[in-house]
């Protein structure tokens, strides 16, 4: 039997919430739908699913929290579309930042919820397979640093832990499942951000140059990061994988 794909709502507004279940169904997917934080930890217990819609404006623990705790926990390599009733940009970078795949303003129409669905779906199922579901318990070494994949964070040579952002975290596990290959632009802005848009657009030179610093890398002579003219970034260093993690 093929595979269905299977949508969580997550939104207070029963309204929105019958609307779009309503029209996923018709359009041939799974679609569950609960109000608030709490309904989704108790559904996602006991059902799976393939991408999660979630409301940032949420009773309770907003969408920006749940967010950040889906990405902390077993579920962190579902796909999650937020919705967002602001037209703010700090709301789509901070969304971003936590773990969110793709972001859509209210209003919207079912029907470019629906695109946006599918195009995160196909996106996350192109990602090599370690980055889509990072191993349990690995480090991943390279020079005098170790990425820990579990707790999400840097450990110098002295296993001092180093706080990476989402995004910082995201591009650097890329670059280390892709050591020695030439990543252009559009490649990361798609792995770590899981959108083209054109806000962003120069978003990964500021995000490699800021994970340069944390590497203290030198940017005028590189030794992890390089730059490769009018083609993008290789992760010149090897990388190795030790076990561990937290």
């Amino acid at each position: 039997m093929d595979h269905v794909d299977h949508i969580l709502i997550v939104d207070d507004d029963r309204e929105i919430r019958e609307l779009i279940g309503g029209y996923l169904k018709k359009n041939g997917l799974r679609a569950s739908v609960v109000a608030d934080g709490r309904q989704m930890r108790r559904f996602l217990e006991a059902n799976p699913v393939d991408l999660i819609v979630l409301d940032i404006m949420l009773p309770g623990d907003d969408g920006l929290q749940l967010c950040r705790e889906l990405r902390a926990g077993k579920h962190r390599a579902t796909p999650v579309l937020m919705l967002t009733a602001r037209d703010d940009q700090t709301d789509r970078i901070v969304g971003l930042e936590m773990g969110a795949d793709d972001y859509l303003t209210k209003p919207f129409s079912a029907r470019e919820l629906l695109a946006r669905i599918n195009a995160v779906l196909r996106r996350t199922r192109m990602l090599p397979p370690n980055l889509a579901t990072p191993p349990s318990g690995a480090l991943l070494a390279f020079g005098p640093w170790r990425l820990d994949t579990v707790a999400r964070h840097l450990l110098d040579a002295a296993g001092t832990l180093v706080a990476l952002s989402g995004a910082e975290y995201r591009l650097l596990k890329v670059f280390l499942d892709h050591p020695q290959h030439v990543l252009s632009r559009d490649q990361l802005l798609n792995l770590t951000q899981g959108r083209d848009a054109e806000l962003f657009d120069r978003s990964i030179d500021l995000l490699v140059s800021r994970l340069r610093q944390r590497l203290l890398d030198d940017a005028r002579e590189p030794a992890f990061i390089k730059t490769v003219r009018s083609e993008g970034y290789v992760f010149a260093m090897a990388v190795r994988a030790e076990a561990g993690g937290a």
